[in-house]
């Protein structure tokens, strides 16, 4: 059968279990398998942009922020920023007495964007980062990992439901199906962006 939608996902996931008594935990089984996918899966379909008005030492992330790619300042001349850790940025500050300035590092702390220098005026900060997968629902049936990847889905789903119904036989099946679907995403991510020949090392001469 096709696995269109949200409601297509469900009863693959009973047909392939053959029950018809998992639907209220159905939709668990597929919020995990969410939650596991968005810890496994990196693909160029995931990578999101957006751009905000920056002027305090921390900002908030967006709302579907997984991770970071990278961040630059559109303001003035186009500089990208370093990400280092946030002992790193504590260092700089004690160094520097907390100097106000135009960024140049940043680090992820406590779920916000710690900017460093901390802005002297407003400053325009692009950044391109991994957005979550959208969480299917009855309100939203569709999204991007169903439409182009339903097995992904379907075998993420079915392993969390091994672990829920105690089949340790089933468990192996699926978590194999699960990791060969998102190993073939994540391959399939490097080729569209790397042209297919992996990631190339630089040689610098001297």
């Amino acid at each position: 059968m096709a696995i269109a939608n949200y409601t297509d996902l469900q009863s693959a996931i009973a047909d392939f279990l053959n029950r018809d008594d998992l639907a209220a935990v159905i939709p668990t089984f597929i919020s995990l398998a969410e939650a596991d996918m968005n810890r496994r899966v990196r693909h160029w379909r995931m990578e999101n942009r957006s751009t905000a008005g920056v002027d305090a030492q921390y900002s908030a992330l967006p709302s579907d922020f997984l991770e970071p790619i990278r961040l630059h300042v559109e303001s003035g001349d186009l500089r990208e920023l370093e990400l280092i850790s946030q002992s790193q940025i504590l260092d700089r500050r004690q160094q520097n007495y907390d100097t106000a300035g135009k960024p140049a590092f940043y680090a992820i702390t406590q779920g916000e964007l710690e900017l460093y220098p901390t802005p002297d005026g407003t400053y325009d900060v692009g950044m391109y980062y991994y957005a979550r997968i959208p969480s299917l629902s009855a309100s939203v049936p569709e999204n991007w990992m169903l439409t182009y990847f339903p097995d992904a889905y379907l075998y993420t789903s079915l392993q969390h439901s091994a672990v829920y119904l105690g089949e340790d036989q089933r468990l192996t099946v699926w978590a194999s199906l699960a990791s060969a679907a998102i190993d073939a995403i994540n391959l399939e991510g490097e080729k569209a962006k790397f042209g297919g020949s992996g990631r190339r090392m630089k040689i610098r001469s001297f």
